[in-house]
């Protein structure tokens, strides 16, 4: 099973429509560790840690997000490995 930890941006409509609750949420359904957090230009922070498979899985969701958020676009990084236990927002 390979690990992968990617942190990147979400941009558009993602702040003050409940983003970081929903990816919470689709985040521990997934079994993906890390963080999510508002940043000061609007856009939304995240950092994935997991399987291969979750963190696909969930940089597939984050393209569209939660329903009353309007997504323009998402940019992951791969990074090294990050030893977080569980998924909190910020």
């Amino acid at each position: 099973m390979t690990r992968l930890s990617v942190q990147g941006f979400i941009h558009g409509d993602v702040q003050g429509v409940g983003f970081r609750q929903a990816t919470v949420r689709q985040a521990n359904k997934l079994g993906l560790d890390g963080w999510v957090r508002n940043s000061p230009d609007g856009t939304v922070e995240i950092m994935l840690c997991g399987t291969h498979d979750g963190v696909e899985a969930m940089a597939h969701w984050l393209q569209e997000g939660p329903k009353a958020a309007r997504v323009d676009s998402v940019d992951l990084e791969a990074c090294i490995w990050q030893d977080i236990a569980g998924f909190v927002q910020l």
